[in-house]
């Protein structure tokens, strides 16, 4: 049965920060969020840099290998930028992505403390791992899971993509199931909005326009001061699946963007 997502992204720089860094794209075949890490310079020519490039090298459908080549190869790209203007040493971006592979699985892609969270039969559930000092210290019982969004330190992470041989992503494989909603997310949502409240919105969400767009909403009027971010991509079958072409968000709606579509 073929198999293609739903998309839709939602960015906002939020009422905090002159810049947006976060960087988005969604497409029939895959979607992800970036985020420029904060404290460095120019996240948002990182995360648009990743993205652009990431998706220019599709090509055909991938497995989790040729996904993480892929990745390596955008990841190049942000080091080739940093050697042609040394004032850009230090820029890195976080990365979360799901994609349709070749034999039918769907593909999670994460690096960062961007989310995805999976909608299944009204079940809620983190689907990625935070790369960051306060995760560490939830997972070594330091302190309590319910501390850690509150924590001084919660954005301080611990892996990124930054054009370094040894930066690291994780690729795995996830069964897709029709009716699945994933959720993909920079900070400035989690940070700042319980899972409990976004879980709630997105399940009663019609599509996954307004479900974005709510999740964004719901951040800016909890004060988020940070660059806000999501994508929503429904599983859905299709007998004559649509390739539609990307559509770029945040940072990279405006980096590399002359002759593609933005929202």
């Amino acid at each position: 049965m073929p198999l293609r997502l739903n998309t839709a992204a939602v960015s906002d720089a939020g009422a905090h920060r002159p810049t947006n860094q976060d960087a988005a794209f969604v497409a029939s075949w895959g979607a992800a969020v970036a985020d420029g890490v904060g404290g460095g310079p120019s996240g948002d020519l990182a995360s648009a840099a990743l993205i652009h490039r990431l998706v220019a090298t599709r090509g055909s459908a991938i497995d989790a290998d040729g996904l993480l080549v892929r990745i390596r190869e955008a990841n190049w790209d942000i080091r080739a930028h940093v050697e042609r203007d040394p004032a850009l040493r230090g820029m890195a971006t976080t990365f979360t992505g799901v994609f349709l592979g070749a034999d039918g699985q769907l593909l999670l892609a994460h690096t960062g403390d961007s989310r995805a969270y999976l909608l299944r039969d009204g079940e809620f559930t983190r689907e990625t791992r935070d790369d960051s000092y306060v995760q560490a210290l939830v997972d070594h019982g330091i302190i309590p899971p319910e501390a850690a969004a509150a924590h001084p330190r919660r954005n301080i992470i611990t892996a990124s993509l930054g054009g370094a041989e040894g930066d690291v992503v994780s690729v795995a494989e996830r069964p897709p199931v029709v009716g699945d909603r994933w959720v993909l997310c920079s900070d400035g949502l989690t940070d700042y909005v319980p899972e409990a409240d976004v879980a709630r919105l997105i399940a009663e969400a019609d599509d996954p326009r307004s479900a974005a767009a709510a999740a964004v909403a719901l951040a800016l009027e909890a004060g988020t001061r940070d660059n806000v971010t999501v994508v929503v991509c429904d599983v859905v079958d299709d007998e004559q699946p649509i390739v539609s072409e990307p559509v770029f968000s945040g940072s990279a709606a405006r980096w590399f963007a002359e002759d593609v579509e933005t929202a």
